[in-house]
């Protein structure tokens, strides 16, 4: 927001120096961004937090000055003369979506003369670097810039029917913009129309048709209330953004639309001429006033502030801010009602802040004692923690993506094919603007642009949010996943996934089951459960996928999810005794149908061995030439123990072929020689 150093002292006696001026307004919390000198004025730029679009006017700033030096505010009455004829003889405005447009203040000027504004306004509007079109569109502006309200002038003439209708566009509609572009318009955009086409995009720009030129002689005048979400939307979709829709995406005060419609009459007035018809014509919701009041507790301002402020001086302040104190205030507490330009200021703690900012944060001591009370790890991120330890000590990298992928990118790794992706259309995010539904891609991504910068074989891993299009019944719709990453074998990425699972929950059991994710090699992926939950997913990326990216080599990827790993957790391990009596090993080589899992032989061997049985490993798998067709064997390592003898020989042999038998039986198994 530029300000312009004449135009402030309109409102406010300004007797102190720019720097003084801008240093107060800084620790108010309007940073200063740069100063400058235009034609002799002094234009200064300040940033406006998004919280307070009372501060994109003029008076805004002003009111913050004069409380801020203790200055009287003036603020223009805006004053009109009328003529007897009612503006409701000439016009009507009909809105058809509240929802968009809840309030809409039209007036009617007869008889202007258009031409150029008179030099105060022109160079005002200069200061800010507003260039000047005519008398009326400059009025227009100049209100804009004294009060942060939007307003607009339409040619009366040219309104087909001399009626407004604030409705939704029409599927098919197209305007052509005061810009001269033509913009496509769709239904959920709200349009300012008249009996039968658009002539303005609510709130973000005017129509080219009914603009305002050198033969108007009537004038119609827009003051209006818009739906921040709506124009924010209209804004982004059609990549058209104007000091109008900035200012209307933030909220504007609803109940300084007559106002700002009558300053913007008067001021048209005194600079082109004509004549004003009585009372306005008002379309909408009724303003209504009422609003809760929010109390304060003195005590309150020494506990969070740190230093004690005085009682009348916190009063003093927030009156002067606008608010309005409720009934006689007490020496413990006092109420106010916050004024219908600050909807910000919703509790205790803001009206808090509003005294600490004006009474001044350089009067705060850097060692004031403010009370401190210790935040605990929630269980969430001590699992988090425990995640990264495991992965970081395993080899890998922690990643920091982007949630926006493009169709491309996200069509490399799809876990869920029957959901359609969610997506944002926005002119930033004309290629990247589908929000992820698994972090694979993303990583996949960087390891390709490590590939690229010579960092071969990078192993990364992520712990982030996806983004599912909600389904009834179907958990939450962004669960946070643990995606990663590797250059090292299937069954090494397996053991990584089991050292997870182990780090939070040393019973937890890691089974697997084939994955139906198409982006897998064949036969090389699967669905990863834990303790029978479904967890997640791991494999071989497929060669094709590998291509697209254009890798040096088909990764292995797992991702998990972390509330399943939540449900599971056991941080607090049950005490077990160290083994005091060896452990015996052995391995069996099985001859096996191509159709067993591993996970089918592991649960036969875990069953049939006993409870003396204390691990059990993969070892290898082999295909070729020694084997008959549609066959494969696994090795299985297998280790014994008892907790308080060592086993003899013979135990073990009777272990042993209690397995053999039992894979025999089941799955049809020939122990290989």
């Amino acid at each position: 927001m530029i300000v312009s150093w004449e135009w402030l002292s309109q409102y406010v006696r300004l007797d102190m120096s720019v720097e003084e001026l801008t240093s107060r307004l800084t620790m108010a919390g309007l940073n200063l961004e740069e100063v400058s000198e235009v034609d002799g004025d002094t234009a200064i730029d300040l940033e406006v937090t998004s919280n307070r679009p009372d501060c994109l006017g003029h008076i805004g700033v002003a009111r913050e000055v004069s409380v801020l030096f203790g200055r009287e505010l003036r603020v223009p009455e805006a004053a009109v003369s009328t003529v007897p004829e009612k503006t409701a003889d000439v016009t009507s405005v009909r809105i058809d979506c509240e929802d968009l447009c809840p309030r809409y203040f039209a007036r009617v000027i007869r008889g202007v003369k258009v031409g150029p504004s008179p030099d105060w306004l022109a160079r005002r509007l200069r200061t800010l670097g507003i260039a000047t079109i005519n008398n009326v569109v400059d009025v227009t502006n100049y209100v804009l810039m004294e009060c942060g309200q939007p307003l607009h002038a339409f040619d009366f003439d040219k309104l087909h029917e001399r009626r407004i209708v604030v409705r939704r566009a029409r599927p098919g509609e197209t305007i052509v913009a005061i810009n001269q572009r033509q913009y496509e318009l769709t239904p959920e955009m709200c349009i300012i129309a008249d009996a039968d086409r658009p002539v303005a995009i609510g709130g973000v720009m005017g129509g080219l048709e009914t603009e305002i030129s050198q033969t108007t002689t009537n004038v119609l005048i827009e003051t209006a209330q818009f739906d921040p979400v709506s124009i924010r939307t209209t804004a982004r979709r059609l990549a058209l953004h104007s000091d109008s829709s900035y200012r209307f995406e933030r909220g504007v005060d609803p109940e300084q639309l007559d106002w700002a419609s009558r300053r913007c009459c008067e001021l048209i007035l005194e600079v082109a001429g004509g004549e004003l018809l009585d009372e306005p014509v008002f379309a909408g919701r009724p303003i209504q006033p009422q609003r809760p009041a929010i109390p304060l507790r003195f005590a309150q301002i020494a506990r969070i502030l740190g230093i004690e402020v005085p009682r009348n001086e916190a009063i003093r302040i927030l009156k002067a801010l606008g608010l309005t104190l409720v009934d006689e205030p007490t020496a413990e507490r006092a109420a106010f009602v916050a004024p219908s330009w600050r909807r910000d200021l919703t509790r205790e703690a803001d009206l808090i802040e509003e005294v600490a900012r004006i009474y001044g944060y350089d009067k705060i001591p850097e060692d004031a004692p403010v009370p401190l009370e210790l935040s605990e790890k929630t269980h969430r991120d001590r699992i988090t923690d425990r995640v990264r330890d495991v992965l970081v000590a395993a080899g890998f990298f922690e990643a920091i993506s982007m949630s926006f992928v493009s169709r491309e990118l996200f069509q490399t790794f799809v876990p869920y094919p029957d959901r359609q992706p969610l997506s944002v259309d926005h002119s930033s995010r004309r290629q990247e603007n589908l929000l992820r539904q698994s972090l694979i891609p993303s990583l996949l991504q960087l390891r390709r642009d490590n590939e690229r910068h010579g960092n071969a074989n990078a192993e990364l891993f992520e712990v982030a949010d996806v983004y599912l299009a909600a389904v009834p019944g179907d958990g939450e719709a962004e669960p946070r996943m643990i995606g990663l990453v590797a250059g090292r074998p299937f069954v090494d990425v397996k053991g990584v996934v089991e050292a997870i699972a182990a780090a939070v929950n040393r019973e937890a059991v890691v089974t697997l089951q084939p994955s139906r994710i198409a982006q897998f090699a064949p036969g090389r992926g699967a669905d990863v459960l834990l303790n029978g939950e479904p967890w997640g997913w791991l494999g071989e990326i497929a060669s094709d996928v590998a291509d697209r990216l254009d890798l040096q080599n088909t990764p292995v990827v797992a991702e998990l999810r972390l509330d399943v790993l939540e449900r599971h957790s056991q941080l607090v391990p049950t005490y077990q005794e160290l083994p005091r009596y060896p452990a015996v090993p052995r391995d069996l080589n099985f001859v096996l149908d191509e159709t067993v899992t591993w996970a089918q032989l592991e649960s036969v061997v875990r069953e049939a061995a006993g409870p003396l049985l204390d691990r059990v490993g993969f070892g290898g798998e082999y295909r070729g030439k020694q084997l008959p067709a549609g066959k494969k064997s696994y090795l299985v390592r297998l280790s014994y123990r008892s907790p308080d003898r060592t086993l003899t020989n013979e135990e073990v042999e009777q272990m042993q072929q209690a397995v053999i038998r039992a894979c025999e039986q089941k799955l049809a198994a020939q122990l290989r020689a």
